[in-house]
């Protein structure tokens, strides 16, 4: 089959390689698309995928962001003219959402972020099957709209961290504590304060911190240039990681590092999961943010029987395309 990955970010970058590689060697065709984006090209790089660039990330305002989505559909649909893909998969990519469900062309979609309603909105009622974390309420995903919904045992970051190998990198000053900044310019941030910045300054005197920036705001250590940091790979090296989202805390965790996360946006399902199956993360509010840090920093967690238990997603996936494939 012939098979469209559009990858808006990071991390589906790192899904999509997963994604890629399992339908690849089943002999699979896989067309791999992203946006110009500070994270998606140089980690695209680093783990040897060369996506088709197709629109970039502009969020200077709503009428950018809605004019760039617009153009990315306009582009999908004269790209796939008379060479239709057969299925498309996503992580919540609105613009494959809507050109595949305008083709007609069947979607499986990936999703763990129910505080993100705009993109929730924009995509969840075009799937064809969803494919989300047993810890997300099935009654959550059908009041998005969800008619088909295949739930795991695990989270989707269980795709990429099972048998990762995390890069050498630099050696930086332990214990090395790594605070992630907050997706500030993320629709569902919108109104809400970075306090990361803070948060370096109040975990100083534990550790060399190291502060890893979004949109191209970090001096690299790890990655392939000088603007960018493979973190996954960061976070495997780290003594203590501190987030107020969720993806790479969970990455961290479920690499034995402890996490902590100090938001309300990191009160998800999916962490709650994580924290509950014996992963070291923990969620706190900034005020206990240092005595939690303190009592955890350079611990490693020996998570290889708990990693082992989850249940693959690119498992679900592969049934899935396998199915339609034998249709």
């Amino acid at each position: 089959m012939k098979v469209w990955y559009d990858a808006c970010t990071g991390k589906h970058i790192r899904y999509g390689a997963a994604i890629a590689r399992r339908l690849r060697k089943k002999g699979h065709e896989v067309v791999f698309t992203t946006r110009d984006h500070p994270d998606t090209l140089p980690l695209a790089r680093i783990i040897g995928e060369k996506p088709v660039v197709v629109g970039k990330y502009s969020p200077h305002s709503l009428f950018s962001r809605l004019e760039e989505s617009a153009n990315r559909v306009i582009q999908f649909s004269r790209m796939f003219e008379g060479n239709m893909p057969d299925i498309a998969i996503a992580h919540q990519s609105v613009e494959l959402c809507r050109t595949a469900f305008g083709l007609g062309i069947p979607i499986i979609l990936t999703a763990d972020t129910p505080h993100a309603t705009a993109v929730n909105r924009l995509t969840i009622p075009f799937a064809t099957t969803v494919v989300a974390s047993c810890s997300i309420p099935e009654r959550f995903l059908r009041k998005q709209g969800a008619r088909n919904i295949v739930q795991f045992m695990g989270v989707d970051e269980v795709a990429w961290i099972k048998g990762f190998k995390p890069l050498k990198g630099t050696e930086l000053k332990k214990p090395l504590i790594v605070v992630r900044q907050m997706e500030t310019r993320a629709a569902y941030a919108a109104g809400k304060s970075d306090f990361t910045a803070k948060v370096e300054e109040d975990l100083v005197s534990l550790g060399n911190v190291f502060f890893l920036g979004r949109y191209n705001e970090t001096n690299a250590t790890f990655g392939v240039k000088e603007d960018f940091v493979d973190s996954a790979s960061l976070v495997a090296h780290a003594d203590l990681v501190v987030s107020a989202g969720g993806t790479l805390a969970r990455e961290a965790a479920l690499q034995g590092v402890p996490s902590i996360v100090i938001s309300e946006i990191g009160r998800t399902y999916v962490n709650k999961y994580v924290s509950k199956r014996g992963f070291p993360l923990f969620i706190t509010n900034p005020q206990d943010l240092f005595n939690t840090a303190k009592r955890n920093i350079g611990k490693r967690f020996d998570v290889e029987q708990n990693l082992a238990s989850l249940e693959n997603p690119l498992d679900v996936i592969e049934k899935i395309v396998d199915t339609q494939s034998a249709a």
